[in-house]
């Protein structure tokens, strides 16, 4: 336990070093390559004394440090990858620290929930949704997703007479979506629904991934009133389409089904009056998914599921522990134990709290519509350039684009990327290989947007 003692002697000193070693690294952040290809020996066996942590720091920055990239960073444009704002990472520090495992509100013990209910109350008031739904934090839009399919599922099943989460699925269950997020396909088959076991609906003509409201509707009176599961988007990934969610309301107030929205980082256009036309009529859905570590701009494993209130018997029915008393009503001994995945875990809403309380809703307004800014600004280089295309309109933050010689993109994209200066994702959309670059971090300008654009004019001549 020497180490551990010594370490514990000079935590202020190592502490210190490592916040000097992050404020480094974020002011310096704009200079980092936004991609690494250096080749690692892994390490196989454990030292038997360990080296303590003012020799492990020396190691990490020699070995790993190197190979961080700046996903973080201004220019990294791929994934759908948001930065950390200053208050985000406060938040961050301070949950590592108090390490709470964030169950409960009140009673003995850890009560930290308490910030997690509460950043829950201001994220809907972020999103200008109304009070009726109950939400709480998860790793990512995949277990977010999962959390709110599932209660989907018991629904289904209680519509049909059947206990799902208790006697297991049987039967087949209807799910419609036109453009599902590979998370939630993923979703479906962890839920036991089965990942290519939905009804697929058509999308909207006119270079559109919206679903296409009177094929949906079709498609709902083909089952002759069975219930079923939608999931619809705000926000596809290629071309940030979004569904049209008066529509659907219509068709909710026709039919029973059970309305899920994957607003991963779609739902983010609610903060701006520019674009929340976008989400209209979203409020009237049962569940929706929320991604906070992309546009919210918090580190990574942080989203949040929300789901009406009205369904909070179902969802405890659902993730309810097994060795915790059946609770007649949810909220009297409360614990997020019986109403999401996991058994532990980390406080995933301070960082949340801190970013939302620090700068508010004009803050995170002033970002989406700076990130929607140089999103056009980007487009414009590709529109101008003979060399490029885009396959679709730039609906918000997102730019999806291809080269005119389409066989030069796979040549092209690895350039770009190994050059370090801007990263984005390939993609295929209608046909096509294409290139997509999603704008969601604070820090991006126009001065990076040039900085990119140059990059690409200069691999154009290499290609």
């Amino acid at each position: 336990m020497n180490n551990l003692n010594t370490d514990q002697q000079n935590l202020d000193a190592i502490l210190t070093d490592v916040k000097q070693q992050g404020i480094d690294y974020l002011n310096h952040i704009h200079e980092r390559p936004t991609a690494s290809a250096t080749d690692l020996a892994i390490i196989r066996d454990l030292n038997q004394q360990g080296i303590g942590t003012v020799e492990a720091l020396k190691q990490f920055n020699q070995r790993f440090e190197p190979i961080m990239v700046a996903s973080s960073g201004p220019r990294y444009w791929g994934f759908v990858t948001g930065g950390t704002t200053p208050a985000a990472i406060a938040g961050d520090w301070l949950s590592t620290i108090y390490d709470q495992n964030t169950q409960s509100a009140k009673g003995n013990g850890d009560v930290s929930a308490i910030i997690e209910l509460e950043t829950i109350q201001l994220l809907l008031s972020l999103f200008n949704l109304p009070k009726d739904f109950f939400g709480g934090f998860v790793t990512g839009a995949t277990l977010s997703n999962f959390t709110c399919l599932a209660v989907a599922r018991q629904w289904i099943g209680k519509q049909l007479g059947k206990d799902f989460a208790r006697e297991g699925i049987s039967g087949a269950v209807k799910v419609l979506s036109a453009t599902p997020h590979s998370s939630a396909i993923k979703s479906l088959s962890m839920l036991g629904l089965g990942s290519s076991n939905f009804i697929q609906v058509n999308v909207m003509q006119g270079n559109r991934e919206a679903l296409d409201v009177a094929d949906l509707e079709l498609k709902i009176q083909s089952l002759n009133g069975e219930p079923f599961i939608l999931i619809s988007s705000a926000g596809t990934v290629n071309t940030v389409d979004f569904d049209d969610f008066e529509a659907i309301n219509v068709l909710k107030g026709k039919y029973n089904f059970w309305w899920h929205i994957d607003a991963a980082f779609g739902g983010f256009a609610a903060c701006s009056p520019k674009h929340n036309h976008l989400v209209k009529a979203w409020e009237n859905a049962d569940s929706i998914t929320i991604d906070c570590h992309k546009w919210l701009n918090v580190p990574y494993e942080s989203a949040v599921f929300f789901v009406k209130e009205k369904h909070q018997l179902l969802q405890v029915e659902t993730f309810q522990n097994s060795n915790a008393a059946y609770l007649g009503n949810p909220m009297e001994n409360f614990s997020y134990l019986n109403f999401l995945p996991e058994n532990s875990r980390r406080l995933k809403a301070l960082p949340v709290w801190f970013t939302l309380t620090s700068y508010g809703k004009q803050g995170y307004q002033e970002i989406v519509e700076s990130n929607v800014e140089v999103a056009l600004q980007f487009a414009d280089f590709i529109n101008e350039n003979p060399n490029f295309e885009l396959l679709a309109p730039v609906r918000l933050n997102t730019v999806c684009f291809s080269l005119t010689d389409e066989s030069l993109v796979a040549t092209f994209l690895n350039k770009l990327n190994a050059g370090g200066k801007v990263f984005m994702t390939p993609t295929f959309y209608n046909g096509k290989k294409g290139i997509r670059a999603a704008f969601v971090n604070w820090r991006t300008s126009a001065a990076d947007v040039e900085l990119a654009t140059a990059a690409m004019l200069e691999i154009l001549t290499e290609v």
